[in-house]
Order: structure tokens, then sequence, then C-alpha cells
């Protein structure tokens, strides 16, 4: 699976790739507000805080919906799908997206297990049902990437996923595989410089200097990247496991 980041300077925005395999030698500079893309262009902020100040700061009102509309006009009048989700080894999440979203948003959010379970005719019915799921003891509807990166060299509770399933009569069902080969979690870490092993979601991970590093894309954002790349210290695979 492919990937990439966008970078910006001089009021344009380049992508950058970042598939597997790619030599990435980026240093991080200071880090400030990233500003915004506006008409393709991008508007820089000098403001301190990191990665949007609050002028550039914006929620999406839709993910903190559970079935009352908080915009001014509900315009969520396509077909939804609902969908369970399993982060190794046995986080277990509900969520909603559009139906033709499906399978790109299950990739976004670096699943390893998937499951369509039912079609809705918007989104307001959907996270109704989707908050009444998620309030329950063995569903969450939104997973933080360390809890995602915990799960990272593990194999899925696959008996935990089918007797969650049993409860369920899927449409569809969806197996991920990233690529990445890992024999163990990987380091969390804030850089932007080695070889490309690939992606999960949003987390990029690097292979330099014999240890395996997973980054937070979102971690980087804001920062102003350098042509000279730190030499210190990282912690190395062993020290992040104890020994």
């Amino acid at each position: 699976m492919g990937g990439g980041l966008y970078v910006a300077s001089d009021g344009t925005v380049d992508f950058v790739d970042a598939s597997p395999g790619t030599e990435l030698a980026f240093g991080l500079g200071e880090r400030c507000c990233a500003g915004t893309v506006h008409e393709g262009d991008h508007v820089s902020c000098d403001a301190a805080d990191a990665p949007y100040c609050d002028e550039h700061s914006g929620v999406w009102v839709c993910a903190r919906c559970t079935g009352t509309c908080l915009k001014d006009e509900m315009d969520c009048h396509e077909s939804h799908a609902m969908y369970l989700a399993a982060f190794a080894p046995d986080v277990l999440k509900v969520g909603v997206t559009r139906e033709w979203r499906l399978g790109t948003r299950l990739r976004e959010q670096g699943a390893d297990r998937a499951a369509h379970i039912r079609t809705f005719p918007n989104g307001r019915i959907a996270r109704e049902v989707e908050a009444e799921l998620a309030a329950g003891d063995d569903l969450v509807d939104r997973v933080r990437v360390p809890t995602k990166l915990d799960g990272f060299g593990r194999a899925v509770d696959e008996a935990a996923w089918e007797a969650l399933l049993d409860r369920f009569d899927p449409i569809e069902r969806f197996a991920f595989d990233y690529g990445l080969d890992l024999d163990e979690r990987p380091v969390a870490e804030t850089m932007a410089a080695g070889t490309v092993r690939g992606w999960k979601g949003r987390v990029l991970v690097l292979d330099r200097g014999g240890s395996t590093y997973a980054v937070d894309a979102r971690d980087l954002v804001g920062y102003e990247l350098t042509d000279a790349v730190p030499e210190r210290e990282l912690q190395s695979s062993l020290g992040a496991f104890g020994g």
C-alpha cells in the first residue's frame, strides 16, 4: 500500500512519495500552526499552537453526532454503512461511513478485520444506532493511535472477533494485510528519516539504524522540514520492550 506526505513550501503544496522502499531524509525543525490550504494554495500561520491554532483548527461535527444533527441543516442523506472493525489484538469498534467509502475508511483507520453489518438510508439513523451499540461494554466508537500501536506485530483474537460477528449477519467481511511483516511492536517516535516499510492507517512505519519505528503522521503536522537529519540517540526496539 502506497502513501505519502504533503509538504508546503512558499505557498505551494507538494506531494512527497513515501511508499514502501522509499528513503526519507528529513530533519524536524521548529513546529507551529500548519495553517490552511485555500483553493490549492498554502496559507501559512506563525501561531505557536501546533498542529493548528484556534483559528485554523476545526472539528468535523458529524464525528460527534449520535443521531441529533449538530448542523444548521442535515445534509447526510446518502446511504451509510455500519461496520465492525477489529484492531489487534482485541479492540472491537463500531462505526459508520458513507457506503461508497467503506473500504477506504477501514484502511484509513488501519483496521485488521472488518465487517459491513447494516446499511441505512442516511447518516442520522446510522449514527443513532452506532451510539446505542457503543454504549455497551464490548464495543467502542473510537480507537486512539497509541492503542492501535499496541497491536502492531500482533494477531487479532479470532475467537473474540468471530463471537462478535455471531451476533450479527454480516453483509461483507474484510481482512487487511498492510505488508509490514512485523515480528514485534515498532518503537513510537516522531521523525521523518529512514526507509519506509509501509503504512497502516495514518501510521508511517520506518526502518532506521537496525530498528523499526512507528510515526503517527499527525505528529509531523506543523514541523519545518530540514535537510539535516539529526544523529540523536533513538530508542532501540529491544529497549521498547524492557529487554
